[in-house]
């Protein structure tokens, strides 16, 4: 992980913004490591998107939900499991009731307490609020996509496959044409590519592209990024021609020949002269690393068996 100075990942209940009748986002205004956070209602319940990070942060996110909810049932569902969106998920028990997909479950279960490490090491505000961090286990985990009914209003939440991690899925408003996205988007920043070989390398650049081509056709109305300000559908265009470009300026450089550090420089160089004004510039390394792995296996010699030794 980067390891700059990251300023006190605080969640705080301000700016409310009201996207829709019973559809709530809690910005993140700007603050790295802090999330968007949904809070949709129906006539008997009222569903979380993501928490915060530490218990600290969510106790704030679950008071302020149980006020909007007014005594109607709470449910909580998380976007991934990486810490700043899932790792407050502790202090609903008992309050809500904990609901994910099966590929977000296993990665919460497998990798939570490595990344739980590997985030206590980026700095004391982090680690303060990761005090104390409890992963407990969903109360339900779901195959496929699921369909929640809040009371004339059913929120769907759909595991989008392999993409930013094993276990994205994206919560969906049809009603209201509302997407929340976790940080398969990002507004006004760098793509946030978690590839740390040989510890951690399941994002994929090449899905994560095709994931971002069907939700782009979907044109929602509204869309809450995982990080930066909330837009609309052009969100998920730029997002999504982002990561074309990534790819296809790495992939041609990498069918010269040239050297991955080399192809490093010459993309990073070339992706802040195309956006200047885009901010986390050290996610697009790490971009370029995933997607030099993918370019192997895509190119691969046509006689190659595959998962065969070389």
């Amino acid at each position: 992980m980067p390891t700059d100075n990251h300023p006190d990942p605080v969640v705080e209940i301000a700016d409310v913004q009201d996207l829709a009748r019973d559809v709530l986002a809690i910005p993140n205004r700007g603050v790295d490591l802090v999330p968007n956070i949904g809070v949709i209602g129906g006539t008997h319940s009222v569903l979380v998107v993501d928490t915060g990070m530490g218990p600290r942060n969510a106790e704030k996110v679950l008071a302020f939900a149980a006020e909007q909810a007014k005594g109607r049932k709470l449910y909580l569902t998380t976007t991934h499991f990486h810490p700043e969106h899932a790792f407050g998920a502790q202090v609903f028990a008992g309050e809500a009731t904990y609901l994910v997909n099966r590929a977000q479950a296993e990665d919460l279960a497998h990798k939570g307490e490595s990344y739980l490490a590997m985030f206590r090491q980026l700095g004391e505000p982090v680690a303060r609020e990761l005090e104390g961090v409890d992963l407990p286990a969903p109360d339900r985990v779901y195959d496929g996509a699921f369909e929640l009914d809040l009371g004339g209003r059913i929120v769907q939440l759909r595991p989008t496959g392999r993409a930013h991690s094993s276990g994205d899925q994206v919560v969906a408003v049809p009603d209201a044409g509302v997407l929340f996205t976790g940080d398969l988007a990002e507004a006004g920043q760098f793509a946030i590519f978690p590839w740390f070989p040989p510890y951690d390398t399941d994002v994929s650049g090449v899905a994560w592209i095709e994931v971002m081509e069907r939700l782009a056709a979907e044109a929602p109305r509204v869309v809450v990024p995982g990080h930066g300000a909330i837009g609309d559908a052009q969100l998920l265009a730029d997002v999504r021609d982002y990561l074309r470009e990534l790819r296809d300026e790495t992939w041609r450089r990498r069918d010269s020949a040239m050297s991955e550090q080399d192809i490093t420089e010459e993309v990073r160089s070339l992706m802040i002269e195309r956006h200047p004004d885009w901010t986390m510039r050290e996610w697009i390394e790490r971009g370029v690393g995933c997607l030099c792995a993918e370019h192997a296996r895509h190119h691969a010699p046509a006689n190659t068996v595959p998962g065969s030794a070389d």
